[in-house]
This record gives C-alpha cells, sequence and structure tokens, in this order.
C-alpha cells in the first residue's frame, strides 16, 4: 500500500508530473505562475489549500487537495475536496480510497464536515468508499440509496 502524507517541498518534482496529468485529463491550462503558487502553498502548512501525497517505493502516484472553510449550513467547518488525481498505471490498488480516507481523517481532526462537489471522477470514487467512509445521509445523497438508518 502507499504511505500518504503531506506535500512536501522535495516533491516538487513528482507532483509536476502529476498535477500535469491531472491537467491534462481535464483539457485544462493554468499558467506556470499559478502552478508555483500552487505548489507553494501546499507545502506551506500555515495556508490553504492543504494537500496529501501518496508514495509508493519512492514514488508519488497520487495526490489530493482540500480546503477547510464556513459555510451557511452549519456552524462547523466545512471540508471541500478540490482536486483528486492518482497516476492511471496506479488506479484501482486503493491509493484514490487512502488519499480520500486520509481527507476525512484530517477533517475529523478539526471536527469539520466533509463536502464534495467535484468531478464526477471524484464522486465515482467517493460511491466505492461510501459505506466505509460516509454517514448513512451521505451515503444516500450520493447514490447509494436510503437505509433504515437514513429514513428514520
Amino acid at each position: 500500500m502507499a504511505e500518504i502524507r503531506p506535500v512536501r517541498s522535495s516533491d516538487r518534482v513528482q507532483w509536476d508530473a502529476l498535477w500535469a496529468g491531472y491537467l491534462r485529463f481535464y483539457r485544462q491550462h493554468v499558467s506556470i505562475e499559478v502552478t508555483d503558487g500552487t505548489f507553494a502553498r501546499l507545502v506551506d502548512e500555515r495556508v490553504q489549500p492543504h494537500g496529501l501525497v501518496a508514495a509508493r517505493d519512492g514514488s508519488l502516484v497520487g495526490f489530493v487537495h482540500y480546503v477547510f472553510h464556513p459555510t451557511t449550513w452549519s456552524l462547523q467547518n466545512n471540508c471541500y475536496l478540490e482536486d483528486l488525481f492518482v497516476d492511471p498505471a496506479t488506479r484501482g490498488s486503493g491509493v484514490g480510497r487512502a488519499l480520500i480516507h486520509a481527507v476525512y481523517t484530517e477533517a475529523d481532526r478539526v471536527k469539520a464536515l466533509v463536502r464534495y462537489s467535484g468531478p464526477s471522477h471524484i464522486l465515482h470514487t467517493l460511491r466505492a468508499v461510501t459505506i466505509e467512509l460516509c454517514p448513512p445521509i451521505v451515503a444516500a445523497a450520493l447514490g447509494r440509496g436510503a437505509t433504515a438508518r437514513t429514513a428514520r
């Protein structure tokens, strides 16, 4: 299994390769200034967004970026999973699930609610881990259907 850990300055070259794959997947382009600024924020634990990477045998194979923010729906902050990418050669091995689980752990640590609003691949991955990680009401919202616990 992969080691999940915060992004480090020394990860830049490997993170760049994953970031390029992520942007290519969505047919997007961002300037080098945006890429540089994003990476600088990811490695500075005092600012957001936060970033975690998955490392296997010394190589990065995935990343997740997330932010905490206030909401009008609760007094608790929300945790928004912004970017999730796993190297295509590693997909299906549980890396995406481990990255999502790590975001849940971080959200629990700061007592934030986890909310997702993002690309369909993130929601697809979430459906695969819903039962393991999400409360039943979230599972129902993500398409798992109502259960006896959510119907109450």
